[in-house]
């Protein structure tokens, strides 16, 4: 139980290629990101990875249309059916080869994908358990390059196939008589979108020159005529060929597709150049161009790139390479938006099933954005590092993490909801190191650009920022246990920059070693500085001492990374060669040390030479942490693996594989002997511009792009290693983004002193007794989560004191840490806060004496707290400042009434005195039919009689 930490979520990557799509209710959003795909909830501001994976990137997705179901489809044709109930993956098949769009058909029975220039439609897995969850029903040929959208009519009998030879293709889903297959021209392009009408045989085309063909059909969906049976049809054909022998070739349009076992795996419907022969009886399905529409073009290289259709507000959205996009009504191309959002390509658009919202997904940004097109706002906005992630800290409480990257930027996520919600942008070269200070409202980061800054989480700025005298580039950074002290090694003077956070002085450089600073870190109890360089050595440096040397340790090897144990009682260093050393830092002697070579199990690149045992020779571990205990440490590197060792025995304790995704490179261990030609290896060749938006020709004076090589395959590694200090998970910035690991314990039965008394019955007999404790402890025997916290919540609110004083100490430990991890999702705060409120008052000083266990418990505990906290006044305010509105609103209709009586009384006055003016009899006539008076009229009335009194 103690490392079976699963895979919970990736942060740092929001979408890298793929399309969109959106979720049944229309609330959530789904994005494939990398080989993984990740939910984005908009209403609860969340996000989730799922755990299942492809072996590649994925390149298309298609969800069912009772959002149950998802097919995922990666670069080489490997698909993977997952339930998004239960999160599990149902069923993998082998299209053989990449597939470029999948879509369900609206009833969901049905779902077709395209590859090269074939439509192969499916039966969609049902309810009932298959063998073959993916059965053939038909393949639709007729283009003659290769496909690339699809869309259904609202009924699911038609669907219409774009293609790059710059025409669409219409099918029947179903044998109809009078539309076997239909093509469309009309285009200069290829075909980005095509999209029927709501109801309608209808369409509209989009190309890549940005040209909108809407084309109007002769008959409605119900025309629609079923075609003869098989059997008829192929008595019919036998007629037709002893009548007419020299036109049999020609009648060949339906026919067979036999398998090499001989067995009819299904249809086959060829479309030619020429129209469909008509049915006796029937009129065949025609199309004619109703208009023609072109968008705005700012140049040849600002291509339409992305297309989406909503058929119930008729709303088209189109993307371009530039980053704008268009939003028009249709049929008659009305402009309603036209805006940007980035300089970079939009990849994909989709739109929720109400058509409020828009989802736009930018490869080159790694950027994934949602957009509410009638009050113009953003309803989403996440965009992760888009080079490489090389650091992240944990915040004091665990509740934020903060990375840095190569792009420059320092971003602050919240491990809960697993978003970004702060960017600074102040660095203008590559960040190399991020930190918290003890308190965890400053991030510190150190950059190659010879900048230390810190920024206030407060108000969101760079409140210091601190250099060195001689321009340096910065390429580790730690902080001391106060945050007063803020130190930098440089990786070309060789020394160590001190400066205080008060004032952001310099107070003194640190000189001694010989090679560029790799790794620095203080002592959590002492005021001493540990630094590792490439110089083989390891120096302790005295910070109350006039900052001198105090220890100097000596390695084997070039030092990598340097940790100290969370007491402060222990050094652990990595190295060149591999290993980690253990050390004393009071005494200055070497306690142990780990050989890890052997388990990084590097694979080698497709550029390599060499096989990937030898490549690993040359492997280390480049970054440490100990666990929040203390007694394990946590090593990764140039590997796909983060191993776990424990400490005392020096021994491996567990292995986990960052990722299984072989579209980064070093993943393959052994040559793929099917790549390699006599020309050399397929991956070392070029393959041209792809997707991307770089030039075609190299022509003069072109704007963007360039002619260097296109391919690159990023390489496995993980940069950094940090424990979060409750204990309960861990984060690596890796090649795919920032991965956390959690601990499960739901999953988990781990029974303590359990014997055959100890049942649910007998738990339940005792709370029926009101026996607590007893009730408690047994509890806690069985160790099954739902049935301590149903006796937790059984105990009367004023005997939880009483309870927790006859707690034996071991289950005190236990119950904290029930507590701890029940109060981060239970809503009885109240309650759950006096039961740890009573904990650690009757037990405080029993606890303090074995700190070192307890704290990662108290640290969860001090997270959750914090979390509620900051929910609750956010609350808080929000009721107070909606109350002040109310009332300011309440008085200020109050005010306009007063005012609005007051002028009726005067007009009153007035009639009164023109009454008495004008004779008695008026006057009487006015007194036998007096007009009502209101409320705050007759009190102002009572007020100037008391007055005139």
């Amino acid at each position: 139980m103690k490392f079976a930490y699963k895979f919970s979520n990736l942060l740092g990557a929001f979408y890298r290629h793929g399309n969109l799509c959106f979720s049944k209710d229309g609330n959530s959003v789904i994005s494939p990101v990398g080989n993984r795909i990740s939910v984005f909830d908009l209403k609860n501001n969340k996000s989730e990875t799922l755990p299942v994976s492809t072996t590649k990137n994925i390149s298309c997705l298609g969800i069912s249309p009772d959002g149950n179901l998802a097919i995922l489809i990666d670069e080489d044709g490997a698909a993977i059916l997952v339930s998004l109930v239960t999160r599990a993956v149902l069923h993998h098949h082998h299209f053989h080869s990449p597939v470029h769009s999948v879509s369900f058909s609206p009833d969901g029975r049905k779902f077709v994908i395209t590859k090269e220039n074939v439509a192969l439609m499916y039966h969609a897995p049902g309810r009932n358990r298959e063998f073959n969850a993916f059965a053939l029903d038909k393949s639709y040929y007729g283009p003659f390059d290769e496909t690339t959208c699809i869309d259904w009519t609202d009924d699911s009998k038609c669907f219409a196939v774009g293609s790059k030879d710059m025409t669409t293709w219409i099918f029947g889903a179903e044998r109809w008589a009078n539309l076997i297959y239909y093509s469309l021209g009309g285009h200069k392009d290829i075909i980005v979108g095509c999209f029927f009408e709501k109801d309608s045989l209808d369409m509209y085309t989009v190309s890549q020159e940005g040209t909108l063909c809407v084309w109007e059909s002769d008959t409605e969906l119900e025309g629609l005529r079923k075609g003869p049976k098989y059997s008829e049809r192929k008595k019919t054909e036998e007629e037709k060929k002893k009548r007419e022998e020299e036109e049999s070739n020609e009648d060949d349009d339906i026919e067979d597709i036999v398998g090499e076992d001989g067995e009819t795996r299904g249809d086959v419907i060829k479309g030619s150049a020429d129209t469909p022969k008509q049915v006796e009886g029937i009129k065949n399905v025609r199309y004619s161009q109703r208009s023609k529409h072109y968008f705005n073009k700012e140049g040849d290289f600002n291509k339409l790139t992305s297309a989406a259709f909503h058929k119930k507000t008729r709303i088209l959205v189109t993307g371009f390479a530039s980053g704008a996009f268009h939003l028009h009504e249709l049929p008659e191309f009305d402009l309603i938006h036209s805006l940007s959002i980035s300089d970079q390509r939009i990849s994909t658009i989709a739109l929720n099933p109400t058509g409020d919202w828009i989802g736009f997904g930018c490869s080159g940004l790694g950027q994934l954005l949602v957009w509410e097109w009638q009050s113009e706002s953003y309803v989403f906005k996440q965009q992760g590092h888009f080079n490489n992630m090389n650091s992240l800290a944990y915040s004091p409480d665990g509740q934020y993490l903060v990375t840095g990257g190569d792009d420059g930027k320092v971003k602050v996520w919240n491990t809960n909801s697993g978003l970004c919600f702060v960017t600074f942008t102040e660095h203008s070269s590559s960040v190399t190191n991020v930190a918290f200070n003890s308190s965890g409202f400053v991030v510190v980061s150190a950059s190659l650009d010879g900048t230390v800054r810190a920024f206030d989480l407060h108000r969101y700025r760079n409140f210091r920022t601190m250099t060195s005298p001689r321009p340096a580039q910065f390429s580790s950074l730690a902080l001391d246990s106060s945050g007063e002290l803020v130190c930098a090694g440089s990786q070309d003077s060789f020394e160590i920059f001190l400066w205080s956070m008060q004032t952001g002085r310099l107070l003194e450089v640190l000189s001694g070693h010989e090679g560029p600073v790799s790794n620095l870190c203080f002592s959590p109890v002492q005021s001493v500085l540990a630094s590792v360089s490439w110089d083989k050595t390891v120096r302790l440096w005295d910070m109350l001492d006039s900052w001198q040397t105090k220890e100097t340790l000596r390695l084997t090897s070039d030092g990598l990374a340097v940790t100290y144990r969370p007491d402060g009682q222990e050094l652990a260093v990595a190295s060149l060669d591999g290993e980690i050393t253990f050390w004393n830092p009071q005494t200055g002697g070497q306690t142990g040390s780990i050989a890890g070579r052997h388990d990084l199990q590097m694979g080698r690149k497709e550029t390599e030479k060499i096989t990937a045992k030898q490549s690993a020779k040359g492997k280390s571990f480049t970054c440490l942490c100990y666990s929040a205990d203390g007694e394990s440490i946590l090593a990764g590197g140039q590997s796909k693996f983060v191993c776990i060792y424990n400490i005392k025995e020096h021994v491996l304790m567990k292995k986990f594989e960052i990722s299984c995704n072989l579209s980064l490179d070093a993943m393959e261990e052994f040559l793929d002997r099917r790549k390699m030609t006599e020309f050399g290896s397929l991956s070392l060749v070029d393959e041209g511009t792809g997707d991307g938006d770089g030039v075609a020709l190299s022509l003069p004076g072109v704007k963007r792009g360039d002619m260097s090589s296109r391919r690159f395959k990023p390489e496995i590694r993980v940069s950094s290693l940090c424990f979060s200090p409750t204990g309960r998970s861990w984060a690596a910035a890796s090649t795919e983004g920032l991965l956390i690991y959690s601990l499960d314990t739901s999953l988990v039965f781990d029974p303590y002193d359990l014997d055959m008394d100890v049942t649910p019955a007998s738990i339940r007999q005792q709370m029926k007794k009101k026996e607590w404790a007893s009730a408690i402890l047994l509890s806690f025997r069985l160790n099954e989560m739902p049935l301590i916290r149903e006796v937790l919540e059984a105990v009367p609110y004023n005997q939880i004191t009483v309870v927790c004083s006859s707690l034996p100490d071991v289950y005190v430990d236990k119950l904290l840490n029930f507590v701890a991890s029940t109060l981060e999702k239970c809503n009885h705060l109240q309650f759950y806060l006096s039961w740890a409120q009573c904990l650690l008052t009757l037990h405080g000083q029993k606890l303090k004496n074995r700190s070192g266990a307890v704290l990662p418990t108290v640290q969860q505990l001090l997270k959750s707290i914090q979390r509620h906290s900051d929910d609750l006044s956010k609350l808080c305010d929000w009721n107070i400042y909606n109350i002040r509105y109310a009332a300011a609103l309440s008085k200020q209709r109050g005010m306009k009434r007063t005012a609005a009586e007051s002028l009726s009384d005067e007009e009153d006055e007035e009639e009164e005195e023109v009454a008495m003016d004008s004779g008695g009899s008026k006057l009487n006539s006015w007194i036998e039919k007096p007009k009502p008076l209101s409320a705050s009229s007759i009190l102002s009335r009572l007020s100037l009689r008391q007055e005139k009194g």
